[in-house]
């Protein structure tokens, strides 16, 4: 089944590219031998493509074409400079592309079991927060509201990736997650499938989520700290 994205960037020097597509859960690796147009492939250009999987590289588009385009027969086809190879290489080795950088793989999948748990205790604390006049009742409302200001961050800094446009700051989406709206943050990368694959800013989301939970627990559970006036 053919789908449709957007060449978010295009390295002519290099001939290659990365597409987004809402149809897929990655950014797409694309290159020039895939591209079936006499001209060159520009950054936010509608495209359509066919997805595959090869080994543990992530997801590529093949047989890529300008949004529109006609049939395989009607639409020519790029023709890349090539370069001689040694007749002893390796076939596999032919297969491999020139660059070293890949397209970003996909999510692991991962246990919601952890987060829920933790939302489940952060809920209890604000609760009992509240119960215990160590917090005022607003705060509950305030943390939902809080929470889908967060997710709706996250949906615009995805939305702008895939127009190209200015991005979100990764230390600002973790502000949010500090702040509280660690629980939005992970709603938004198990729906939208963002900030979901890279590692690093996983490891410092759920340092983020910890260290809420942990002020919050201590705020509320220990006696010897002074009460709001």
């Amino acid at each position: 089944m053919r789908k449709q994205g957007t060449v978010i960037r295009w390295d002519q020097a290099k001939g290659f590219g990365f597409i987004d597509s809402p149809q897929s859960s990655a950014q797409l690796f694309f290159h020039i031998r895939e591209w079936r147009s006499a001209n060159s492939p520009e950054t936010r250009q509608r495209v359509t493509f066919e997805e595959i999987h090869v080994g543990g590289k992530g997801p590529r588009a093949m047989d890529v074409r300008p949004e529109g385009a006609g049939t395989p027969a009607q639409t020519p086809r790029h023709q890349p400079q090539k370069t001689p190879r040694p007749r002893s290489q390796d076939a596999r080795t032919l297969q491999r592309p020139s660059i070293s950088r890949r397209a970003a793989p996909k999510a692991p999948e991962t246990s919601a079991g952890p987060a829920i748990a933790l939302m489940l205790v952060w809920t209890g604390l604000l609760v009992a927060g509240a119960a215990l006049g160590r917090l005022s009742w607003l705060l509950l409302p305030a943390a939902v509201i809080f929470n889908i200001l967060t997710f709706y961050v996250y949906w615009q800094d995805k939305f702008a990736a895939s127009k190209g446009a200015w991005r979100t700051k990764e230390d600002t989406l973790h502000l949010f997650g500090l702040l509280g709206g660690w629980p939005g943050a992970w709603f938004a990368h198990q729906i939208l499938r963002h900030k979901s694959a890279k590692q690093a800013f996983r490891n410092v989301y759920w340092m983020t989520a910890i260290l809420n939970v942990i002020a919050l627990g201590t705020w509320v559970l220990l006696p010897w700290l002074p009460l709001p006036p």
